[in-house]
């Protein structure tokens, strides 16, 4: 009896024994399983964080590799409450001027005090004009009576093509017919095939030499013509003065002459004597026109300006050239302006 007793004791013992073995096994196992799930968390943790740096420097890789939309910082986009635009290189220009065509030195000169008095402070005369000996007399008036400084003007002209091969006295003359010590912007006035590189070459040297503030181009209506002078020369022109309005916007020149920071100026902005009446009497303007109480004429310098083009429309008439300037109180509307760009035709006026 007491060995069977003997037995079941040492029985027992050993089925305590397992069971303890077996809930320490199985204690064991679970902090095993904890530890193991702990790693596989710590793990995905780590390689979300180095998944998401990889993608924030695969972002940053792809970013930098990406052209900006204005490489060179250029902005030529037009202030419509200062009436200014920035050129390519940094200096300030009006966006409305007074322009000289066909003026005779006294009407030059009378034009561009009435205008400065006004309150225009951009004036555009050319060699070929005949008539810089006014527009000086009349800056210089203008002056005198205390109107303006000749720093708040801008002062243009431009070289005739016959004067390309001597570029350098052409600048010369041009500031001692004009009177001024330096010209805010000089252009060459027409595209010449030949001679006008070493034209353009000249007025380099003049902004060197503080002659010349700023140069530009006027009359290469085609892409191909603008990069031959651009890539023959140095500095970029900061404005390309082609003839422009409602019925020719110059649409793929202006594109073009994005990657530059180059703005387009218009001459003719209303058309040029002869055309101007075909233009003030469309009825898109006149219906625009009526419904601010506006000239026809204002309605579409004002739409040059919305546009970003520079205008400077001539005048010889005093009553004129003030109502021409009064077009900063008012602007036309998203659906205006696309009735204005509907118009256009591609269809210059002039033939040189």
């Amino acid at each position: 009896m007491k060995k069977i007793c003997s037995i079941i004791a040492i029985l027992l013992l050993c089925m305590a024994f397992a069971g303890c073995s077996q809930e320490s096994g199985q204690s064991a196992a679970g902090m095993a399983g904890e530890e193991i799930s702990q790693s596989r968390n710590d793990n995905e943790v780590n390689a979300s964080v180095e998944t998401q740096q990889e993608n924030s420097s695969s972002a940053e890789s792809e970013d930098a590799g990406q052209p900006t939309e204005n490489p060179a910082g250029m902005n030529t986009e037009f202030d419509l409450e200062k009436g200014t635009v920035l050129l390519n290189n940094g200096i300030e220009m009006p966006i409305l001027g007074i322009g000289t065509f066909r003026l005779s030195d006294e009407q030059a000169e009378n034009s561009v005090y009435w205008a400065l008095r006004d309150g225009y402070r951009l004036i555009d005369t050319a060699r070929i004009y005949g008539n810089e000996v006014g527009v000086g007399r009349g800056i210089q008036r203008a002056i005198d009576e205390g109107f303006v400084t000749r720093e708040e003007i801008f002062v243009t002209t431009k070289m005739w093509t016959d004067d390309y091969d001597d570029g350098d006295s052409a600048i010369e003359n041009s500031l001692n017919r004009l009177g001024l010590d330096y010209i805010d912007l000089m252009i060459l006035h027409h595209s010449a095939p030949g001679s006008d590189v070493g034209a353009y070459q000249a007025m380099e040297r003049a902004v060197e030499d503080g002659k010349l503030r700023s140069i530009g181009l006027s009359n290469y209506y085609t892409p191909e013509d603008f990069d031959r002078l651009v890539e023959a020369t140095t500095i970029v022109p900061v404005l390309l003065q082609n003839e422009t309005h409602p019925y020719h916007q110059s649409i793929e020149m202006k594109e073009h002459l994005e990657k530059y920071g180059t703005v387009m100026e218009s001459w003719f902005p209303l058309g040029g004597r002869g055309n101007t009446q075909t233009l003030f009497n469309d009825e898109t303007i006149v219906s625009i026109a009526e419904a601010h109480g506006k000239t026809s004429a204002q309605i579409i310098l004002r739409w040059h300006l919305q546009a970003g083009n520079i205008a400077i429309p001539g005048s010889s008439n005093e009553d004129h050239i003030q109502e021409n300037y009064e077009i900063f109180d008012f602007e036309l509307s998203e659906d205006e302006m696309q009735k204005m760009s509907d118009l256009d035709r591609g269809e210059r006026f002039a033939d040189y």
